[in-house]
């Protein structure tokens, strides 16, 4: 696979789950979670995906500390997950925000794109690993039974890749 169609394959798994859980550190070491939309309107070579955040708001403040994130997708109706490994800063680009902004938005930041309150989160991508599974239910059952009878190797279930996009 070349590296735009990883970019492809990792969008085309990514842009259909509403919420993606972006997770930090903490300045005590601690690991936080929180739900976020991805405002990427598409994921293109040397990808960033893109999170609106309150400039005054947890995210913001620790990632100007430790920039290391991940952020993870789960689309259960789609059998896909994406875990993306990457790192965040705080982008000062209005023309951005306001090509991102969207109505759902409002509802954090009632001031639109230009709420002094809203940060541009930008997530470089450094790395990706996916799963995608594409048997039916049905089918992955019955490769976990014969699996559990035989007991010799785990079922294989779909895709699974490792992407080093950095």
């Amino acid at each position: 696979m070349t590296t735009t169609d990883e970019h492809a394959k990792l969008w085309d798994l990514i842009k259909d789950t509403r919420y993606g859980m972006l997770t930090h550190r903490h300045d005590d070491g601690q690991l936080h979670s929180h739900p976020l939309t991805t405002q990427s309107k598409n994921l293109e070579e040397g990808s960033t995906l893109y999170f609106f955040v309150p400039r005054d708001g947890d995210i913001a403040r620790h990632v100007a500390n430790d920039p290391s994130v991940n952020v993870a997708y789960a689309n259960t109706d789609a059998d896909s997950y994406v875990s993306v490994t990457g790192r965040a800063l705080i982008q000062e680009d209005q023309a951005r925000k306001e090509s991102l902004f969207n109505s759902a938005a409002k509802a954090w930041f009632p001031g639109g794109a230009a709420d002094p309150n809203l940060a541009l989160l930008a997530v470089e991508i450094v790395g990706a690993e996916y799963w995608d599974v594409k048997e039916s239910k049905m089918v992955q059952l019955l490769k976990m039974a014969r699996a559990a009878i035989g007991g010799d190797q785990p079922p294989s279930l779909g895709e699974h890749r490792k992407l080093d996009l950095g």
